[in-house]
């Protein structure tokens, strides 16, 4: 398995733990060099009041943060965990996605999902209900500009009479694209449009605030990545897909790591039920606390699995 590391960029309280130039290069650079193949980043550009009241959070923008992490960079993957497509022109997310892939040298995983906050839509003017049809759409515009050639294309806001894209994405044919969400619907889409999955624990309470369906245990993941395959065959779908999970106990943020063989155990089942990628988070009280988790993991893991 692979592991992609969380940049804690929605610590905006920890500003100059977290959210300096200095920090996120000084905090990208640490992952590449303990062995981390991923850093991924969040966003919420302009999140309910009654949510981060609840829990929320904030995040600086994506792009920003990543193209920070890239000039601190060689190796290390940059991975958008989540991008929220129905929020945007398919077309500006594809030029900002195609420069960050240009000015990486390659290294970019765009993780994105259809959103859950209705009052973060209405705030941006982006309309709620449906989401998830202008997300299966937003996809087939980004790769369509991604290929370079004239595109012809209309949608719900958008319309492209014969226009160009330059640059194109360093990586061929495109950077991968994972799809965030545990739904039946999130599955399909996977299959249809991506090249990788992202399905994240969620406990039966906040299924329906994120409006998908709870993942509780390895058993719970495994049958959704039974779902996924047999879709996937009878779609006659050949290409590989990966599977990126959050392991149980290393969410954003997350305040008390597992014991390592607590961990050990989990990431064997969870690699026999078919992930194929990890996104973990650490403690984020501060910097130096961040860093000590990340290279005591990587000491850990990164170097035997």
């Amino acid at each position: 398995m692979k592991f992609s590391v969380q940049l804690p960029t929605d610590r905006v309280e920890a500003h100059d733990d977290f959210c300096t130039a200095e920090a996120i290069a000084e905090n990208a650079a640490l992952a590449e060099r303990v062995g981390f193949d991923a850093c991924y980043v969040t966003e919420h550009p302009f999140p309910p009041d009654r949510w981060l009241k609840e829990g929320g959070h904030h995040a600086l923008d994506p792009f920003v943060s990543l193209s920070v992490a890239a000039g601190a960079t060689k190796r290390i993957r940059l991975h958008t965990n989540i991008l929220v497509l129905a929020y945007r022109n398919p077309f500006l997310t594809a030029k900002a996605i195609a420069s960050l892939d240009v000015v990486s040298n390659g290294r970019v995983i765009m993780g994105t999902g259809a959103g859950y906050l209705e009052a973060e839509f209405d705030a941006l003017g982006a309309s709620f209900d449906d989401r998830n049809d202008r997300m299966d759409e937003a996809l087939v515009a980004i790769k369509r500009a991604w290929s370079g050639s004239s595109v012809e294309l209309s949608g719900k806001g958008f319309t492209a009479i014969g226009n160009t894209m330059a640059p194109i994405p360093k990586q061929v044919a495109h950077p991968p694209i994972w799809v965030g969400g545990n739904s039946p619907r999130a599955i399909r889409r996977v299959v249809d449009y991506a090249q990788g999955w992202s399905p994240f624990p969620l406990p039966s309470a906040g299924s329906a605030r994120t409006r998908t369906m709870a993942i509780e245990s390895v058993e719970d993941l495994a049958e959704g990545i039974g779902k996924l395959r047999e879709y996937a065959e009878r779609q006659g779908r050949r290409e590989p897909i990966d599977v990126n999970f959050v392991p149980f106990g290393l969410s954003m943020n997350t305040r008390k790591v597992p014991s390592d063989g607590e961990l050990e155990n989990q990431f064997g089942a969870l690699e026999e039920a078919g992930v194929t990628w990890l996104s973990v988070g650490f403690p984020t009280p501060n910097r130096q606390i961040y860093q000590e988790a990340i290279e005591r993991f990587g000491q850990t893991f990164l170097t035997s699995i």
